[in-house]
């Protein structure tokens, strides 16, 4: 190369550089805190939104679920917090007592894009604190019922049950012709390590897990004891293995017929239909919760997560927009078809993706009779103590009167502080 010619491509390299410079200083980035497998699949849609926005740029930080709680604790205390966050909604009320999140109804308000009426109301209510609301809901989790339909038919059941007492009726009879063919079979799969079951069967019986303004554990109501004493049957008649020493694979156990119900989420649609073998891919269906009272489907928990606008950020107004943009109808849908998640917004569902999967199908059903957990930021802890006494039920070392008077009294301790507060004049 002649030195002209160098000495003109030196200039070129340094007119584009300084000019990408530019362009990079001129923009307001925005910095978007993403969990789990969401944190990286959510790097295909930030193109578009860089394109019809070009004045914005993104940066993703990936955060494991692990992690992400703590995290984002350390970098509020620390004044880091980033622009924009996905945060699970049980998270939600723990935050906003910190006074972490940017209050969005005048957004909202303001918004051609985000119409509130356009989510289901059970997963809107997951994100409105004190009247006021502080996320938007991206994706939402609830849980109803993966069946055999094979195994359901043979045992005179042409349709899954609709309600409890049709369960255990089925579970009955699925018993006697296991045992009339010398065979071991669990018609339902409760795992005693997950909270769930124990807190569905909750609200089927009307809830009330808190009383006094969420300050006193209620578990040892007759609500609650009624759902207690029904999940204990599943374990003391054996329809519902103990432990987790006899399920070691589920998708396993499911397919060889060793299980036959199990109460999951939207996520595993995708897992069934890898792990269960092609000949029985017909042979499995979804279905929504059952109920305890004539009002159908039963009442399932809006879980999932929301995306929430911190009150430190200096970018609000961008971040805003790529909130907007995340929460919009067509990105809704366009998330649900390369992650599986189930779209918040209603109109989403008309999209032929969701419609056309028949196995989707009941969760469109449950959306519709949601309702949200008590909005305490003592929450997470106070179901993995349940966890612990629903154990203790299933292995008969507590009855289930003193393990939820035993769960009250720990409860109790856990909410002393918010009680205080209260008496203070507190608001939360």
């Amino acid at each position: 190369m002649n030195r002209s010619l160098l000495v003109w491509v030196i200039v070129v390299v340094a007119l584009t550089t300084t000019g990408c410079q530019r362009e990079s200083a001129d923009a307001t980035v925005v910095k978007f805190w993403g969990m789990g497998n969401e944190g990286e699949m959510v790097r295909t849609l930030i193109p578009e939104f860089e394109r019809t926005h070009p004045g914005i740029r993104i940066t993703v930080q990936q955060i494991p679920w692990t992690a992400a709680h703590e995290k984002l604790l350390t970098a509020f205390a620390g004044e880091s917090t980033p622009d924009i966050a996905q945060l699970g909604n049980t998270w939600l009320p723990e935050f906003t007592t910190l006074g972490a999140l940017e209050p969005l109804d005048e957004r909202v308000h303001l918004s051609a894009t985000i119409q509130r009426e356009d989510y289901f109301d059970g997963v809107l209510r997951t994100n409105v604190i004190d009247s006021v609301l502080y996320g938007i809901p991206w994706y939402v989790d609830t849980r109803l019922l993966y069946y055999r339909r094979d195994l359901l038919q043979k045992a005179g059941f042409p349709e899954p049950p609709a309600t409890w007492d049709e369960m255990l009726r089925l579970c009955e009879t699925m018993k006697r012709q296991a045992a009339s063919d010398g065979m071991q079979r669990y018609p339902m799969f409760l795992p005693t390590n997950e909270w769930v079951p124990a807190i569905l069967l909750g609200m089927q019986a009307g809830g009330e897990f808190l009383v006094d303004r969420n300050t006193r554990a209620n578990f040892s109501g007759p609500r609650f004891r009624r759902a207690m004493e029904l999940l204990a049957s599943f374990y003391r008649k054996d329809y519902s293995p103990i432990g987790q020493s006899l399920i070691t694979n589920m998708y396993d156990s499911f397919s060889d017929g060793l299980i036959t119900m199990y109460i999951t989420g939207p996520w595993n649609i995708g897992e069934f239909t890898r792990r269960v073998p092609a000949h029985l891919s017909e042979a499995w269906m979804t279905a929504p919760v059952p109920s305890l009272d004539t009002v159908r489907p039963g009442i399932s928990l809006p879980l999932g997560t929301s995306l929430v606008l911190f009150r430190q950020s200096k970018q609000k107004d961008a971040a805003w927009q790529f909130m907007e943009f995340l929460a919009s109808r067509e990105q809704s849908i366009a998330f649900h078809r390369i992650t599986g998640n189930l779209p918040p917004r209603k109109s989403a569902w008309e999209d032929s993706s969701l419609r056309r999967n028949p196995h989707i199908q009941a969760f469109h059903k449950q959306l519709l009779r949601l309702e949200p957990l008590p909005q305490v930021p003592e929450w997470e802890q106070i179901v993995i103590k349940l966890q612990a006494y629903v154990e203790f039920v299933a292995s008969n070392a507590m009855s289930v009167e003193e393990a939820t008077r035993r769960l009250d009294r720990d409860v109790d301790r856990m909410l002393e502080k918010r009680r205080w507060l209260l008496e203070q004049g507190g608001t939360r």
